[in-house]
């Protein structure tokens, strides 16, 4: 049996994060430890290359009745990384926080406090955000595009300062979905959501293990996880360019006629043409997303591999 349950549990994702950790360490635990409350944390080594899984164990160590660490086996990403230790969180409220100090620890009084006003699910927007401008924008166009496909209002959908009650933390896990988006999902078990703003800083050190490549794929994985609105898009897209088609050939035929044969116009044609071919890949490609989808949760292979917890066992 482990120690007493606690009121909070803080769920903190790692992957290369040494430079960043004592400083997250010392700032969390001052924070919590303010608070007067029973608390957990739980760290998630994510596969790190760098010291961050012998820093995470010292942690441990230090205070064995409150850290709790996640070993994974390899690299399975940030959302792999929080659901593992959704599984395991025993407090009340659930807080994740990033290990990037890019949102500060002294913020979670807010959230708790949203939560304790009856809220259950608050999420954090960043306030004066110290992210590139192309990072900065993509995310307000994202963010809108996100809202109209999907009818989910988050404000800042990339900030990982949030908090959850218990009962909404069990309905994420008993999910079991390989590819999701946590913030999303929280949102639509949600019976009374809320948002407060948040503080936040340039990242201390180190730098950012979100890739372009990775931020198309997390939107792509939003996009089609909570919507089949592009499939219904693209439908009545193509309802429309095969009634306007139907109304060229009729001109074209009509034209025959009245003018007889002629060569003008072929680049136009194979301008349309190309068009056409364009806009039937892009088709393909959406339906592929779905498509793969399904199969990452029909073949039930294990989201994450867990190579050792690092817990107090109370005898």
């Amino acid at each position: 049996m482990i120690m007493s349950k606690p009121y909070a549990s803080i769920v903190i994702p790692v992957y290369n994060e040494q430079e960043n950790l004592d400083a997250l360490f010392t700032r969390l635990t001052s924070v919590m430890d303010k608070l007067g409350k029973p608390y957990e944390i739980l760290f998630t080594n994510d596969g790190s290359r760098d010291r961050s899984g012998e820093m995470l164990k010292g942690f441990h160590e230090k205070r064995p009745g409150q850290v709790r660490v996640i070993d994974f086996n390899g690299n399975f990403g940030q959302h792999m990384a929080v659901m593992a230790a959704f599984e395991r969180v025993r407090g009340d409220v659930v807080v994740t926080l990033d290990a990037d100090l890019q949102n500060p620890p002294e913020e979670i009084p807010k959230l708790l406090a949203a939560i304790e006003a009856g809220h259950d699910v608050v999420g954090g927007y960043r306030k004066n955000r110290h992210d590139s401008f192309f990072r900065k924008h993509a995310s307000r166009i994202i963010n809108a595009i996100r809202a109209k496909i999907t009818n989910i209002r988050m404000k800042d959908q990339g900030c990982m300062l949030r908090a959850y009650r218990k009962n909404i933390i069990e309905s994420i896990v008993a999910s079991e979905e390989t590819s999701t988006f946590i913030p999303a999902l929280a949102y639509s078990y949600a019976a009374k959501p809320a948002e407060v703003e948040v503080e936040h800083a340039a990242r201390a050190a180190g730098e950012s293990k979100y890739r372009l490549y990775d931020l198309i794929r997390l939107n792509f994985d939003l996009m089609t996880g909570f919507s089949v609105v592009p499939l219904q898009v693209f439908t009545l897209f193509g309802i429309v360019v095969s009634v306007l088609s139907t109304l060229f050939v009729i001109f074209l035929f009509i034209r025959r006629l009245v003018v007889g044969p002629e060569a003008e116009g072929v680049f136009t044609l194979f301008a349309i043409l190309f068009f056409l071919v364009g806009v039937g890949i892009m088709g393909l490609g959406i339906i592929g997303e779905y498509i793969g989808r399904i199969y990452k949760e029909v073949r039930r292979r294990p989201r994450f591999v867990i190579r050792k917890v690092y817990e107090k066992i109370n005898e």
